[in-house]
Formats: C-alpha cells, structure tokens, sequence
C-alpha cells in the first residue's frame, strides 16, 4: 500500500498550533491536507515533561485569545466553532512584581488593573486608565483586521483609524503622552519581557495587542496541561481527513517556475502539492530548503536578513515536596528583578555569562490545583536570553554552563521570594535554547519570532501581506508569521495561513474554469 497519496492540495510542514489549525480550516474547507512533522507527537512547543512520575509544563503555561465562555475571542471561537471541547480556567491575576522596595499584585479588568495601580502609585488612576483604553481600542482594530472572516478591508478602512494614528509610535512615546507616571509605567512595562524588546523600541500596537487581551479579558489554562490542546486539535484534523504523518522530517520544498510543487523528506518521499505552509522560519526555508536555491526570490533574502530573532529562553522546572502555602509561593505569577530598567535589563540578557536579573516564576498550583499532586508544588523559573546567548555553547561545555545558570537563578528566586526551594526539591528538570531548538527547530532555540522593532513592525505586516508573498503557494505559519508568538495567537496564524492558501485555490481554480469554458466556446464556435 502506498505511504502517500499521488497529490495532496496542501502540505504542512509542521504540526504545532499554527500548523494544526491550518489543516483544520483547510480540511472543512474540502482540501487534501498532509500534516509532516519531524518529532513523534503534535504541539512544538505546547508540550509537558514526565520525570519520575511528575508532570511538568515545557512552555509558558497561559493562553490568549480565550475569553470567557460567553464572551470568546479569536482562539477560544477556534475551539468552540470546530468542536474541540477543552475545558480552560481562569488565571487568577495578570501578573505580580517583586522588586526590593516593593511587591504589587495586578488583576484582570481596565479600571481594576488602575485602581491597583493607584494604590501603589496615587494619582496614576486617570492615566492608566486612559492608557488601558487605548489599547483595547487597538486591541479590537487589530483582531479585525487579522481575522480570518474579514471580508472587504477596504469597505471598512475607517474601523482602524485609530490603529493607523498610533501605528508610528513606540509604547513609551504612547505611555509619555499620555503622561503615565514613571512610576506607574515601571508597573505597566513587564509584559514587554512577553515580546522581547524594551518599551523605547517595542510597538504601542504589540504591547496594546498583550495589554487589551491579557488585562482587558484575563488568561487562561487549559484544565488538563497544555499537551491536550494539540492533541484534541490533531484529532479533530483526523477527523475530516487530515493525513499526519509524525517522525517525517521535510528536507526540501520543491519548486518550478515560481510556486511550489511538493516536498521532499528525509526518507527521501517526494509528495507532490500545490501549496506548502511551512512552520519552518523562513531563514532556514530560503537557505537551505528550497530546491532549486535559483527559485529563491532575492528581495526575501534581504527581508529576511533584515529581521532579527527575539528572545530564547532558559527555564527550570522544578517539582518540590511542599505546598506553595509552606513555601510561601504566593502567587501565581511573579515578575521579578533588581532592577526596573528595561534597557538594562535588555542589553544584558545577550551573553550565556549572565546575571540574568529579570525572571519570571510560575506556580501552577494556583492557576489549576488539579494538576499537581496534593503536597506538592509545581514552579518554574524563567530568564529570558538573546538568541546570541548560547553562540559559544558547545558539546564540551554544555553541561557546565546549563548547571551554573540554573544555580544561578534558582539561587536568584530563592533570595527574592524568601522561598526555601533548594531543600524541597523533588525534581528539577532545564529548558535550555538546545531544548527549544530541538523541540521546534528554531535558530538560536527562538521562542518569539522576530524582535518587534519600530522598523519590523506587526501592524505593517498586517496590512501588507503581499510583500511577505515570495514563492506562489508558498505560506508561512508560526512564530515567525506577522502576529507574532503565543499558544492563542499561533492558532490566529494557522487560521491566517489557511485563509491565504484558500484565496489562492479559488483565484487559481476560478480562473482554471473560465479558461475551460472559454476552450469549450471555441470549439463550439470552430464546429
């Protein structure tokens, strides 16, 4: 029996989010859909870790774009408009800051997110708020204008007006303007370790995309870990016939005069399609991929070259042997550093030497108290590295330095949360820019795409699809895709792809039928 098909409309390479998505909206849209991935189960990066018996998170553990039951955005409609029936809970609170001078605690909700923040900054109410509102009002522009059910942008160009009038400015000049207090903005400023570049630099559209979601409608979980949602998403694609085939590695993207024609595996299979969305980044696509190199357009190796890579990570998981109550864990999330300067924090964040001041600690048991075993307490610690990190990393050296940044964190969060966590662990298991790389084949171990700079920037990608268009049939679908990174917004990015690659089928097919009849009226004519 043969492996594959003769011909599939689409191919896929890659089955994370974006890529399952992708084949879902396809499949229900009557395409053949082949799904190739490179390791043995679905998801990338939306995976769990088992050692001795404990569960663990791989990635960041909430999700955007879910809403509450009655009131969904983009990817809690994704699940409920395609039947995948995961249950998500409600984080219980944006995020804590942990500074040595001061702890704060923020929550859900644009006038209770500035009350709070009025309280550790009196007189900041009125500028949050008005901050706040401006981004949600961005917030809702963008998902319009991103969404796949969009019909007629043009008709409609005045339901982004205000997109277009702060598209130019960067969120300190927004947060300036609108004279945010310092040190309210100092509270404000945390989500920019999300998207990886400081606030002087990072986009008011990013940083309002993260604001309006996160704080406007909260962050959810899913209730069993994350590993279900591309499970559920796999089975879902089976299900209106979507072939995935795991430990199928793509090697090459076969090209002729201009579009796609197939792939070629590792195994050396050579599947013929008419378009290929690609997971793969397109450094690794347009350098090593693309068979011939000739049919590499030259103006997308210098849109390429021109982007830089954000932020990897380096992350400890660690199972301990008490309850976050005995820990004195008190929150879910702890944004945490001896310092509250951005570009500081930045800049240092670029070499394997560290320090690594800025962390991030999780605690899952207040988030989803099922998922950890009673007496336990699941937490993780993050320090968020330049992909340049790990450059003069190497087999001989891997272990040491992988040892001394987690002592060094681990160390690090200990301190800062008074916390006794090196005599309570169970398990501790390290997420290394090697782990990334391995899990997702991103260069450097990137978890976030392309840095989000005023000059790369999302608004501009949006709005200009075509100029990311190289190879006819050729789409991209990931981290690297204009949204951006995040588990919500890469299902976002396979709809996206989706809807590219089903413009182009019915242009193309469109025009196959008018040429069609057209013969048929001259043979007609000629008799």
């Amino acid at each position: 029996m043969k492996y594959y098909r003769d011909h599939y409309d689409t191919i896929i390479i890659g089955g994370a989010l974006a890529g399952l998505s992708a084949a879902i909206e396809l499949a229900e849209a009557g395409l053949s859909v082949l799904v190739l991935e490179r390791r043995n189960c679905p998801g990338g990066l939306t995976a769990s870790i088992v050692r001795q018996g404990h569960e663990m998170e791989l990635s960041l553990h909430e999700m955007s774009g879910i809403g509450a039951p009655k009131d969904r955005l983009n990817a809690g409609k994704f699940f409920d408009r395609h039947g995948i029936g995961i249950r998500f809970l409600p984080v219980p609170e944006c995020y804590t800051i942990a500074w040595p001078e001061k702890s704060v605690t923020l929550h859900p909700g644009f006038e209770v997110f500035a009350s709070e923040t009025e309280k550790a900054v009196p007189g900041s109410y009125e500028s949050v708020l008005r901050f706040l509102e401006l981004c949600n009002a961005v917030f809702e522009s963008v998902n319009k204008l991103a969404s796949p059910s969009l019909d007629g942008l043009h008709n409609s160009i005045h339901d982004f007006d205000i997109l277009f009038k702060t598209a130019g400015y960067s969120t300190k000049d927004v947060m300036d303007s609108l004279d945010v207090p310092p040190e309210a903005e100092k509270l404000l400023s945390p989500y920019w370790l999300y998207v990886g570049s400081p606030l002087s630099v990072l986009p008011f559209t990013v940083y309002a995309l993260l604001a309006g979601d996160y704080i406007g409608h909260g962050s959810y979980i899913p209730a069993k870990f994350s590993h279900e949602i591309p499970l559920r998403m796999a089975e879902k694609a089976e299900e209106l016939g979507v072939q995935i085939e795991y430990c199928q590695e793509v090697e090459k993207i076969l090209v002729s005069n201009g579009r796609t024609a197939g792939v070629r595996t590792r195994r050396k299979d050579t599947i013929a399609a008419d378009y290929v969305i690609s997971g793969a980044y397109p450094e690794l696509v347009f350098s090593q991929m693309i068979e011939p190199l000739s049919e590499v357009p030259k103006n997308m190796l210098r849109l390429v070259n021109s982007r830089s890579l954000s932020f990897t990570v380096f992350t400890l998981l660690l199972m301990l042997d008490r309850t976050p109550e005995e820990l004195g864990i008190d929150h879910y999330c702890v944004f945490t550093s001896e310092s509250t300067d951005t570009e500081r924090i930045f800049f240092d964040n670029i070499v394997s030497e560290g320090p690594y001041d800025a962390l991030i600690g999780v605690c899952l048991n207040h988030a989803n108290p099922e998922a950890v075993p009673k007496g336990l307490c699941s937490f993780s610690i993050t320090a968020l590295l330049r992909p340049e990190a790990f450059e003069k990393v190497h087999k001989d050296n891997y272990m040491e330095v992988r040892d001394r940044i987690a002592e060094e964190i681990l160390t690090a969060m200990e301190k800062r949360l008074k916390a006794p966590l090196k005599e309570h662990i169970l398990e501790a298991v390290t997420v290394t820019p090697e782990t990334v790389s391995r899990y997702s084949n991103s260069p450097g171990g990137c978890i976030y795409g392309y840095r989000h700079t005023m000059e790369h920037h999302v608004a501009a990608r949006l709005l200009s699809p075509e100029s990311e268009e190289s190879i006819r049939g050729l789409v991209f679908a990931g981290a690297h895709s204009a949204g951006g990174d995040g588990m919500g917004t890469q299902i976002l990015n396979g709809e996206t792809a989706a809807k590219a690659v089903l413009e182009l089928y019915r242009r193309e097919n469109s025009l196959l039928s008018k040429a069609v009849s057209a013969i048929g009226d001259n043979e007609y004519e000629g008799r």
